[in-house]
């Protein structure tokens, strides 16, 4: 049930020592109005963006159902790239072509990056989500999931209200993001950016102001100009030591030619640390990730996401098609979910048990694979499953 203005209003009178997350809704709702005037902003303004919230069921759903990111980096990456999205991205950059050559001039952030996120968060804007963004917010602080990331969010979210940048009728994705990059409200107070210079910061309708903030975002979390994200590599050795392989197992890039491993297109990064990435096994693409892409999950947690995005950003740049190889056949969900569950029971850290390979859990499989005498390539096969089982 959405809250009357004066419902709101009648808060201030509650504890202001409510629960940060759970139980009650009122109450609740009175601890962020109380944080908020804590905080500096006006009375009347956390009144007036807490006047209309209200609990979204289907936000919680959402959050709950990512079944998505369950597919593994070429079923993934391949529903999300296709020959047009590429020829998509070919025409937004030559349309847009003197903003990204001020951007790359001025923050260092590559094209192919903002064109990557662009795409993949939107649709180069034709699709920005139909959520209630204020209600999705607080629906998320309240729940206890996560109310360490989104609380926050809120009250920045309030503060940009207070500032007269926050429109609490504003639409976008269910997890609070709003704009054609999909942006958080800590991000907006930030980086955002006004890049066309009418005086309003829009990340909705203006692709130059949504692409110039998302750059700031970016070179803020210390993106370093001139340098690769991500390089597809083939391997010469076979007798490859998988298990100094993973995003945790960084070498000096020249380490990785000295072992067998040759770049596909362009030059390995001289001097950068790297770290050698089999998304699905010693049979599937490779990659080298270099410290450029480690920023990148700081704009979606998925790894399977982020590799893809990196990729794509590659691609649109001139790389090749990525060499799917013949990978062993990716675990179901279910099993997934199982194969987590008995890593947990081991005593390995893979967060919650959703069926989703991120990286702590390819850290255990890894883990497990070599005291097994398995090939450690991170790489969760039903041949593993059923040793471990």
């Amino acid at each position: 049930m959405r809250l009357t203005f004066a419902a709101v209003a009648a808060l201030a009178a509650l504890p202001a020592s409510a629960q940060d997350c759970g139980g009650d809704w009122n109450a609740f709702l009175a601890g962020l109005r109380a944080e908020a005037v804590a905080q500096g902003i006006p009375a009347e303004s956390a009144d007036s963006f807490l006047s209309g919230v209200r609990q979204d069921q289907s936000v919680l759903q959402a959050d709950r159902s990512q079944g998505h990111f369950q597919a593994d980096f070429i079923t993934f990456s391949r529903r999300l790239i296709s020959q047009d999205r590429v020829d998509r991205a070919s025409q937004m950059a030559e349309r847009h072509d003197a903003l990204f050559d001020r951007i790359e001039a001025e923050l260092g952030v590559p094209r192919g990056i903002l064109l990557a996120f662009w795409a993949f968060e939107t649709d180069f804007g034709a699709v920005q989500g139909d959520f209630d963004t204020t209600d999705a917010l607080v629906t998320l602080a309240h729940d206890c999931r996560r109310p360490e990331l989104f609380r926050p969010e809120v009250l920045a979210a309030m503060q940009l209200h207070a500032e007269g940048r926050w429109d609490t009728g504003v639409t976008g994705a269910w997890a609070g993001e709003i704009g054609q990059v999909q942006m958080l409200p800590r991000d907006i107070l930030e980086f955002g950016s006004d890049a066309n210079g009418d005086g309003v910061v829009d990340l909705k309708g203006s692709s130059e102001d949504a692409l110039l903030s998302g750059a700031r975002m970016l070179a803020g979390l210390g993106w370093r100009a001139g340098e690769p994200w991500l390089q597809e590599v083939t391997l010469v050795d076979p007798s490859l030591d998988w298990s100094a392989t993973g995003l945790d197992k960084p070498a000096p890039a020249e380490v990785w030619t000295q072992i067998g491993l040759l770049p596909r297109s362009g030059g390995i990064g001289q001097g950068l640390p790297a770290s050698l990435v089999a998304p699905v096994g010693r049979k599937g693409p490779l990659f080298l990730a270099y410290p450029n892409f480690s920023l990148l999950t700081e704009w979606n947690q998925s790894l399977t996401y982020v590799l893809t995005a990196g990729y794509f950003a590659t691609r649109i740049t001139g790389a090749p098609v990525y060499e799917a190889g013949s990978p062993d056949p990716a675990l179901t969900g279910e099993e997934m979910t199982a194969l987590q569950q008995i890593l947990t029971a081991r005593g390995h850290d893979v967060g919650e048990a959703d069926g989703i390979l991120g990286a702590k859990t390819r850290v255990a499989v890894r883990t497990e694979q070599a005291r097994l005498g398995l090939p450690a390539d991170s790489w969760p096969t039903r041949e593993l499953l059923d040793a471990l089982r």
